[in-house]
């Protein structure tokens, strides 16, 4: 049976709250209404993270996913949408949520372990003191995220072998694709973002990325609306850094006047033309010189492209603004 790409067609925004009420629990034995705008958000994260993980193939039958869970929006927004998934998916996969302590003064890793508990998830603390070792390796505090980043991450991939994890599930969304390929073009002068799965360095772990289609503002909408016990940023004291700052305000005035530019500027990263742009390893534009009758790199780039798994826009090619609905699509999940 052929699978539907998905397409993403514009819808409005609801202005009220006039639709129909329905009881959706916040929290572990506490329930409200809800709006229908309010479903509707929680059914499209659930739609487009399930989208992700057939688009990408992240999870297989008997896959047991290690959930980082920082304490943050997204990863807990991450957890519930996979519990759900685990429910309705025709294939069986394991979660276990690990919280790594890395002993920053004013963290609490008991409020993550009580949430834990209250959701009925396998889940592991792993508790190192990594900010002393940064302290002492980094006085000044002065750029010291790539470092936690990446001893948090080696802890992550020994737990996962330990525990014999087969994929690490992290919380990265599209703001953060879309913010890291912007670094990179800005500052770093090379085209590269943030990709949904990816096998580590070390060649034993497999990283899924499933909120990728996610934008940021919805995982803090839904964060919020579920009341999750969120942990305050930069308790370690370093203050992020300047560069992202930066691209996060510019990113912040693009969604106020120009709808659709972050969700334009992701696309980007799923529709690349090698031959349009200078890297000779990716395209050989030698071959042409050699091979006079060779179509042209122009004639390449504008060849029909052949439909692909993935997103896709709608017939128009037209994207329309933050809040866009799903046409139903033939996924397993």
């Amino acid at each position: 049976m052929t699978e539907m790409p998905i397409r993403i067609v514009p819808v409005k925004t609801p202005r009220n709250d006039r639709d129909e009420k329905k009881s959706i629990e916040i929290a572990p034995g506490v329930h409200t209404h809800a709006s229908v705008s309010v479903r509707k958000l929680e059914k499209r994260i659930v739609r487009l993270t399930a989208q992700a993980i057939s688009d990408y193939d992240m999870i297989e039958d008997g896959d047991k996913i290690l959930v980082a869970m920082s304490g943050g929006k997204d990863s807990y927004v991450l957890l519930e949408t996979l519990m759900k998934l685990q429910k309705r998916a025709p294939v069986k996969f394991d979660l276990l949520a690990v919280h790594v302590d890395q002993h920053i003064p004013g963290s609490d890793a008991q409020i993550i372990e009580n949430f834990l508990k209250a959701v009925g998830v396998p889940y592991h603390i792993e508790s190192q003191d990594t900010h002393a070792i940064i302290e002492r390796l980094i006085p000044t505090k002065k750029n010291i995220c790539s470092l936690c980043a990446r001893l948090r991450r080696g802890i992550l991939y020994r737990v996962a072998r330990e525990t014999g994890c087969t994929k690490i599930a992290l919380g990265h969304q599209m703001d953060d694709v879309v913010s890291t390929l912007l670094l990179n073009l800005f500052y770093g002068g090379r085209i590269k973002a943030i990709p949904p799965i990816l096998r580590s360095d070390d060649k034993t772990n497999i990283v899924i990325r499933p909120l990728v289609y996610v934008r940021e503002y919805e995982t803090a909408k839904w964060a919020k609306i579920r009341n999750f016990p969120t942990s305050p940023k930069h308790l370690c004291g370093a203050a992020e850094n300047k560069k992202r700052q930066e691209i996060k305000a510019v990113m912040a005035d693009w969604d106020k006047h120009f709808d659709g530019r972050i969700y334009n500027l992701f696309m980007s990263t799923t529709r690349v033309a090698p031959s349009q742009l200078a890297d000779k390893s990716l395209f050989d534009f030698k071959a042409f010189c050699r091979q006079p009758n060779r179509a042209s790199s122009r004639e390449v780039a504008d060849a029909k492209p052949v439909p692909k798994k993935g997103l896709q826009l709608d017939a128009e090619h037209r994207i329309k603004p933050l809040l866009m609905r799903i046409v139903p699509w033939r996924t397993p999940f």
